[in-house]
């Protein structure tokens, strides 16, 4: 009896394993679950500025699984809309709004670490230098700034368009020139921890017809 006991702890032990490992994706086990292993992209905005009006079809493509949580104006099955050369959506809209699960692939290797006090001028500064402006940047500062100040401290992680494209496709009727996306995953801190490499920040031509995004993760 003890021999038998004994084989069979090694067996109960690699399925504990087996059971335990979790999966790098996005799909819950069914409707009713929650995925555990997936991350909210919160507040994507995309910024399309044609060099002439133009009708446009827009879609997202989720290769590693997720899904949209909401979106403005309607997602469906895909954004159809008229875009003029000042950005404007429909006669309504500056971006087009949505929110995503994502499988958390998200690099925490190069940021910064900034005192929260400093994350205005922080983002202006940072956002101007990867080529936004404007409205974007205000736009970003006006919703986040308000919401990250539970910490003394923040890392900053930016996730640039070939990370991005990993994980959330952007599909144009019509394909722009140039594409800035830029996510930020943020993670708060109440003392200096994090040992992070600055990145090098590539600019970005705001030439001919060109799409601009942003968007958070928050840890």
């Amino acid at each position: 009896m003890k021999t038998t006991k004994i084989l069979g702890l090694p067996l109960l032990i690699f399925i504990y394993m087996i059971i335990s490992v979790p999966f790098q994706s996005c799909e819950p086990d069914d409707e009713d679950d929650e995925c555990d292993t997936c991350n909210m992209v919160y507040k994507p905005n995309i910024y399309i500025y044609p060099n002439e009006q133009i009708d446009l079809s827009v879609k997202l493509n989720f290769p590693m699984g997720g899904q949209i949580v909401t979106s403005i104006p309607e997602y469906g099955t895909g954004w159809n809309v008229l875009v003029d050369t000042s950005g404007l959506i429909n006669n309504t809209y500056s971006f087009l709004f949505y929110e995503s699960t994502q499988p958390d692939v998200w690099q925490r290797k190069f940021g910064w670490i900034i005192p929260t006090d400093k994350l205005d001028l922080f983002f202006r500064q940072n956002m101007t230098d990867f080529g936004f402006n404007g409205k974007e940047i205000d736009d970003f500062i006006e919703y986040w700034i308000p919401r990250l100040n539970d910490y003394p401290l923040y890392s900053v992680y930016p996730q640039t368009k070939s990370i991005i494209d990993n994980v959330i496709q952007l599909d144009f009727s019509k394909q722009p020139e140039n594409i800035l996306r830029l996510f930020y995953v943020i993670k708060g801190q109440n003392q200096l921890q994090d040992k992070l490499t600055v990145p090098t920040i590539d600019s970005f031509k705001r030439e001919g017809y060109f799409v601009t995004e942003w968007g958070v993760i928050l840890k």
